[in-house]
């Protein structure tokens, strides 16, 4: 049994390790966490840090828009759609400071029609992050 279509996007930010940004299997897309990193940089949006990597300060509001914008070019560049979503996963590494914020920004780009979704907060992230998503949507005839 094969594992899917792989999808790889040419816009979201390149993978930290071995693994696709997406698989489509059936009428599902698979998305593998999607932080806010850009595309051919190692910048982080909304993140400054000190010498040796530590996060010094960093701003949920970009982060958010930027992780937003990364599965959005996930979905697209695989055929599906942000309105597609049914079900995310996000993670937070600050819950009490992050959530407001990430909350209302959800409720603006999902106003219309809201994913199932869990939120969790966890210790830290692979890069230095504050959310990451993972992400599951239709795509094709649905």
């Amino acid at each position: 049994m094969s594992a899917g279509e792989r999808i790889d996007s040419k816009k979201a930010p390149e993978p930290v390790g071995l693994y696709p940004h997406a698989r489509r299997v059936g009428n599902l897309l698979f998305l593998s966490g999607v932080g806010p990193r850009e595309r051919g940089s190692k910048a982080i949006p909304g993140v400054e840090l000190d010498a040796q990597g530590n996060i010094v300060s960093y701003d949920i509001e970009t982060q958010c828009h930027s992780v937003f914008r990364n599965v959005r070019y996930i979905l697209e560049d695989a055929g599906s759609s942000w309105d597609r979503l049914v079900d995310v996963t996000v993670y937070l590494t600050d819950m009490k400071k992050d959530f407001p914020t990430y909350n209302r920004l959800w409720a603006e780009y999902f106003k219309d029609n809201p994913p199932c979704r869990t939120t969790l907060e966890i210790n830290r992230l692979p890069t230095p992050i504050a959310i990451e998503l993972k992400c599951i949507a239709t795509i094709g005839d649905t």
